[in-house]
């Protein structure tokens, strides 16, 4: 059997739409006995509600069994003084840190959705206090850095960003919580209790996810849904082991793998 780390926001869905037959390839990995960890980068919504808007679309998982950039955060940055610029939906899942508007001793950066309130939170007096911190001695965090993610209305400008704006005016590199960081895909491999060559990862991003996860030793399937785009795939200094056209696909590209069929 294999362990599959499985992306979700253009993996299993785009803006809450399920992508055609990926709930039944999440039900036919299941069934033929794989373990399965569901790995976002989403920092917009608290683990359980994300789970369980999941789960209305018709995805069989557990709470436990998805992991968030947030929580990451929560076990990093316990005991430090945080200043989070991050969505106030997100706040339950940073459980034990205590967020302070100034003298902080790390400034966290969270992520975008579709609503008006990353607005609000990247404001330019909101990103002017972060300089401020920083450059008072406070550590840069971000819950991930990506750039964009695919939505129904198209392509929408994601927190990495204001992330790399904070990095180039205050000469501090970001660590990064969630993906593609090896921290967070040994929590991941340390649940499933797998080794990284007998892990998959699935995902719609090659840019960071492929990249990162082969860095690990992981092997990797891209999707041609979500925020995959052909000219992409075409530069990228990372490739897959295998492309598929969705997740759909992958259950039968596993198997073939799995009996020898697949090149290594």
């Amino acid at each position: 059997m294999a362990c599959i780390l499985l992306d979700i926001d253009g993996v299993l869905h785009v803006s809450g739409e399920p992508i055609p037959g990926a709930v039944e390839a999440v039900a036919a990995l299941r069934e033929a006995g794989h373990a399965l960890r569901f790995v976002s980068n989403n920092s917009t919504r608290p683990r359980a509600r994300l789970a369980e808007e999941l789960r209305r679309m018709e995805f069989s998982l557990e709470d436990l069994e998805l992991q968030t950039p947030a929580g990451a955060a929560a076990r990093e940055l316990a005991g430090k003084r945080v200043l989070a610029l991050a969505m106030t939906s997100i706040v339950p899942d940073l459980d034990g840190l205590e967020l302070v508007g100034h003298d902080s001793d790390a400034v966290l950066i969270g992520g975008c959705d579709e609503t008006l309130e990353p607005n609000q939170v990247f404001s330019y007096m909101n990103l002017a206090r972060a300089f401020s911190e920083i450059q008072l001695g406070a550590s840069l965090y971000c819950l991930h850095k990506n750039k964009w993610w695919q939505t129904s209305r198209g392509p929408m400008l994601d927190s990495g960003a204001f992330v790399a704006g904070l990095e180039y005016a205050t000469g501090v590199e970001a660590t990064v919580l969630g993906k593609p960081s090896p921290s967070y895909f040994a929590a991941a491999l340390d649940v499933l209790e797998a080794e990284p060559e007998l892990t998959w990862l699935v995902t719609d991003d090659i840019e960071s996810d492929i990249r990162g996860a082969r860095l690990f030793g992981m092997r990797t399937a891209l999707v041609r849904t979500g925020k995959f785009r052909p000219e992409t795939l075409e530069t990228a200094e990372a490739s897959p082991d295998i492309v598929v056209s969705s997740l759909a696909q992958f259950p039968a590209l596993l198997e073939e793998d799995l009996t020898g069929g697949l090149p290594r």
